[in-house]
């Protein structure tokens, strides 16, 4: 027979031993690892943008004009996860360091740590290759967080986590926790498959993971919602749709009933806030008031401030707007709509876009790929003068942006001044 006591102790022994297993994520930003390092996340700074800056945003070159929006680059939470990225390859030198995805959305940033020797693993929570780790390698989770699983996972293994989750990111997540609790279903206006949205969607289940969420990612979308609120809906239709952006389990008619916002911390402003009156308005219609209807904005106060900038920017008499950053860059993405709504507007990720006075290779926001398309013909006019605005998304570097002017430069034949 069993004696209680000695149960109770085993038990208590084995539930240790497990909690053992888990190590903390460590705080790399150490005042003397950041010492060490500063060399190297400096090379991300531009004099020439900062002198820029220092004068109004704006540079009058002979026949060019540049003027940069009043807010840009990179933002608090993005350097925040740059730096934590270089400083584990500083204080873990000599171990397997892995990088789960990507740190941030910009193609120049990622290959610098490629090349100090960052390994990666897939944002996917089922691959195998994580099976492979081991309890001495270093895992940095990426700026858009991981979903609840994975991490369980990295924990599970007892390997080093280095965590650059952004903090808005977080908070977005505390919300539609706090949506799970209370048995309302998370409706997410964000990309499906987009890492940010993945770990959003997977906090929105709740500590027993028995919450229910939804992603949205576009008005057409969020009109489908409406009619489905609305009794207009088709079961079978609405489903099929949504069948890869919906939580386990998630029945329309069930859990519809009571919905919160809350988004991807890079969409749209204006959007967002669009779609917020839809749903809000068909709940109205629904019930007769809003009570089952919760909001939270959770759009980033760095992209909102860019999108800001960016609209009192083209107030200005520009002749074409360069948007500079990763293709696969929410932010960015949504700052060349705005822009290609209102002028000509190329979207580049770097200097090597722009292959001479007559043509550039720039992402078709409609295509969504990389394309050669022809530059205005006042660009080659050396007697024209040439007004462009110049943006970036939030994970864009200034050294980028310096690049993509030096190029332009070189083209047009205006002289940078000396910094």
């Amino acid at each position: 027979m069993a004696v209680p006591g000695i149960f109770l102790d085993s038990r208590a022994k084995n539930r240790h031993n497990i909690l053992m297993q888990v190590k903390k994520p460590v705080n790399v930003r150490r005042r003397d690892v950041l010492e060490r390092i500063r060399a190297q996340v400096d090379r991300y700074k531009s004099p020439l943008v900062q002198h820029i800056r220092e004068n109004n945003d704006v540079l009058v070159c002979g026949n060019t004009e540049v003027f940069l929006a009043s807010s840009f680059g990179f933002c608090d939470g993005v350097k925040r996860a740059i730096e934590i990225a270089h400083a584990a390859c500083d204080m873990f030198a000599g171990k397997r360091i892995w990088l789960i995805g990507e740190i941030i959305h910009n193609p120049v940033v990622n290959a610098r740590l490629d090349a100090m020797g960052l390994l990666h693993l897939p944002f996917r929570t089922d691959d195998p290759a994580y099976d492979a780790l081991i309890e001495e390698d270093v895992v940095i989770i990426p700026a858009f967080g991981v979903p609840v699983k994975l991490r369980k996972k990295l924990e599970d293994k007892g390997v080093q986590l280095v965590d650059s989750t952004c903090g808005n990111v977080m908070k977005v997540w505390t919300r539609v926790r706090s949506y799970a609790r209370a048995g309302i279903t998370s409706i997410i206006h964000g990309k499906a498959k987009h890492e940010e949205s993945m770990a959003t969607a997977s906090h929105s289940m709740g500590d027993d993971g028995l919450g229910n969420y939804l992603v949205i990612f576009s008005e057409a979308e969020a009109r489908m919602l409406v009619d489905y609120l609305s009794g207009k809906g088709n079961r079978e239709e609405f489903m099929a749709h949504f069948a890869s952006a919906c939580s386990p389990g998630f029945d329309p008619d069930i859990h519809l009933q009571e919905i919160g916002m809350a988004n991807q911390t890079t969409m749209l402003k204006s959007e967002t806030a669009h779609i917020q009156q839809m749903l809000r308005a068909a709940v109205v219609e629904r019930d007769g008031d809003d009570a089952r209807f919760h909001v939270f904005d959770t759009i980033c106060g760095a992209t909102q401030d860019r999108q800001n900038a960016l609209f009192e920017l083209l107030e200005k008499p520009l002749d074409a707007m360069f948007i500079i950053g990763g293709y696969n860059s929410s932010n960015t993405t949504h700052l060349a709509h705005i822009a290609a709504r209102r002028l000509p507007t190329f979207f580049v990720k770097s200097a090597d876009c722009l292959l001479n006075l007559h043509e550039i290779k720039a992402y078709d926001l409609s295509a969504r790929e990389e394309r050669t398309v022809q530059l205005p013909g006042e660009v080659a006019d050396p007697d024209r003068v040439w007004r462009i605005g110049i943006t970036a998304g939030a994970s864009c570097p200034d050294n980028v942006i310096e690049e993509v002017l030096r190029r332009l430069s070189e083209l047009r034949g205006f002289p940078l001044p000396l910094v």
